[in-house]
């Protein structure tokens, strides 16, 4: 993927997203529809078989049938499972009321992305799909990207080392310790050649929707209108709104509660939108610093 440049300034706001060769394709990404959602994890098991992505997650930890807990770099998918005393319809009732909230969590693909912003090595970038992916063969493991990710995605992988392993070995496909950044790619192989991301390809019901960003958004208003109509109870679209603090997402959501009853965050802001301002004003402290420290000494030679 060294081909690739990125348009981007220094608060995370995209210019576009071309290649060197100008191949720039509709932006591309995911509409998943939690309405939907079984929790079967079809989408967890193929994002790791397509990927070849170590195993994690196999414990119990809790929550219901949740077993991944959260993304990171061995998990680019997560299924979460929720369970409330709430009605499914605002129309019902009953102190029995009972509902699974399920929602298979991924990568944002932000507009406004900050860890390309912190990279130092071009790493991350933005392909011509408008997708945001890594390049593990020049990632330093430096983690910059880590903390700038306002929804805790980007992650090192640590895997366990064997008694038998080699210090200096580092294979790729992960049998030692790592060290570097990993997250979804949106499957970008698969694109190029003209399919879906696997974790799209195995929802057995459509709850994970790919297609350009633009038509997704369109299909997401009709279904949550649909909802609404039929009295669901919290229905709402997370990340669809191009105005947000991150720009939109090019993976959002239909949810049926708040966001942070997913553990997402409300109001998401790109953490380096503030940036440009902060170096300003350090710029000027310095040089304020410098003229101070320049007048005392000539004014003690005196």
């Amino acid at each position: 993927m060294s081909d690739f440049a990125t348009l981007t300034d220094i608060t995370g706001h995209p210019d576009g997203w071309e290649t060197y060769d100008a191949d720039q394709q509709p932006r591309m990404g995911f509409f998943t529809d939690t309405s939907i959602c079984i929790g079967c994890k079809a989408c967890e098991v193929a994002c790791k078989e397509w990927n070849v992505i170590p195993e994690d997650g196999l414990v119990w930890t809790g929550d219901s049938y949740d077993n991944t807990s959260e993304l990171g770099a061995n998990s680019w998918r997560h299924v979460a499972f929720i369970e409330q005393r709430k009605p499914l319809r605002q129309d019902d009732e009953g102190d029995d009321a009972l509902r699974w909230l399920m929602s298979s969590d991924v990568c944002k693909h932000c507009t406004h992305a900050a860890c390309l912003d912190v990279c130092p090595t071009g790493s991350l970038l933005r392909t011509e799909y408008g997708t945001v992916v890594v390049q593990e063969d020049i990632c330093n493991g430096c983690g910059y990207c880590v903390p700038a990710c306002p929804f805790g995605v980007l992650d090192k992988r640590h895997l366990p080392r064997k008694p038998d392993d080699e210090p200096l070995a580092l294979p790729l496909l992960g049998k030692k310790e790592d060290g570097r950044v990993w997250k979804c790619t949106l499957c970008y192989d698969r694109l190029k050649g003209g399919h879906e991301p696997a974790c799209a390809k195995a929802c057995p019901t459509d709850s994970i929707q790919f297609g350009e960003v633009d038509e997704l958004r369109d299909r997401a208003h009709k279904r949550l209108d649909k909802l609404e109509q039929n009295g669901w109870n919290g229905a709402r679209l997370y990340g669809d709104d191009p105005d947000d603090g991150v720009g939109g997402f090019g993976a959002f959501f239909l949810l049926l509660d708040e966001p942070e009853v997913y553990g997402l965050p409300p109001d998401p802001v790109v953490t380096t939108k503030h940036l440009p301002e902060m170096w300003k004003t350090t710029a000027f402290a310095a040089a304020a610093t410098l003229v101070g420290t320049a007048v005392a000494f000539l004014g003690g030679r005196e």
